[in-house]
């Protein structure tokens, strides 16, 4: 009876036919066979086959996939054909493999998208399919895909498709696609870590959708939320932007030495203070004239510059009973 296993052994990149074989040498197994097309003939599998190495075997490995034969599947092979070989040691063996690669995730995600869409899934869902492996297809080929009996719930929002690959040098392969779409929401997400006081500007942030799931309450969820504001707290890259950690910028400082403008009918007056705390524009902040030790109300109105509101009197701060 003839047995065939899967090997799990590296790949090697060993030509399939040796070179510079003398005329006249006997027939012997190749260690590695690394088969080029879906059919394996015995001159793939023997060197000096002769007249009979065009001799069809049977199919290859599909691609990406590899099988070993060992001396007692060779020695039957070599009987059959009635090739002058027998093995020696008992140790002799042949490992066939067929060089491929997995077919592109992306590509089938895009057509499951397609037609899920058409069945009414929401086009900014992310789909989820667990288990899913792609088959390798040939190497240098272009496979078609095809879906057929697609089905879609709009209630739980799972799906099932079989998916067909086709490509040359390989039996068409078919197999069930199952999965569920998963709701998304956009979200806004740092490029780089930012620090306490940051400004964020355009190049600071980019816009993505993530799972509704681990959206946190209260993310940005658009550029226009982010740019131009203050960070109150440090945030890392690729992490998203919190509403309430973004401020105006504040054009006024804590302790900062600023400009106390005075406005009024036939009035204009300005002295020196200093900022009892940080303002955004058009924010009120307490403000110590330097010269009186006063403190009054003003409004900050640029970088350094405060307005003393009309009518403010002095404000006791900081006073203790």
């Amino acid at each position: 009876m003839r047995r065939r296993a899967l090997a799990l052994l590296p790949l090697l990149a060993l030509p399939a036919r040796a070179q510079g074989v003398a005329q006249g040498s006997p027939p012997a197994p190749r260690p590695l066979v690394v088969a080029e097309s879906a059919t394996l003939r015995l001159a793939d599998l023997f060197e000096n086959a002769g007249d009979a190495g065009q001799a069809v075997l049977g199919a290859a490995p599909v691609p990406g996939r590899r099988m070993m034969l060992d001396a007692g599947q060779l020695a039957i092979i070599a009987r059959r054909y009635n090739l002058a070989w027998r093995p020696l040691s008992g140790e002799e063996r042949s490992i066939i493999e067929r060089p491929g690669h997995p077919l592109p995730r992306d590509e089938v995600e895009t057509l499951l998208r397609e037609e899920l869409v058409r069945l009414g899934m929401d086009p900014e869902a992310e789909l989820e399919l667990p288990g899913f492996a792609a088959p390798s297809v040939p190497l240098g080929t272009l496979p078609q895909l095809m879906l057929e009996a697609a089905q879609y719930d709009n209630g739980t929002r799972r799906f099932a498709a079989t998916l067909v690959v086709a490509a040359d040098g390989m039996a068409s392969w078919r197999g069930r696609v199952t999965g569920r779409a998963l709701p998304t929401a956009p979200v806004v997400v740092a490029t780089r870590r930012l620090a306490v006081g940051d400004i964020v500007g355009p190049e600071d942030l980019r816009e993505i959708r993530l799972r509704s799931e681990r959206v946190r309450p209260g993310a940005a969820q658009q550029a226009e939320e982010v740019v131009g504001r203050q960070l109150r707290r440090p945030i890392g890259a690729n992490l998203p932007f919190v509403l309430v950690d973004l401020v105006a910028p504040r054009i006024v400082a804590r302790n900062q030495v600023v400009l106390m403008v005075l406005d009024g009918p036939g009035l204009a007056m300005t002295a020196q203070g200093r900022a009892m705390s940080a303002a955004a524009h058009g924010e009120r902040v307490p403000v110590m004239n330097l010269g009186s030790r006063s403190i009054v109300e003003a409004e900050a109105i640029g970088p350094g510059r405060v307005r003393v509101v009309t009518g403010s009197v002095p404000l006791q701060l900081g006073r203790r009973n």
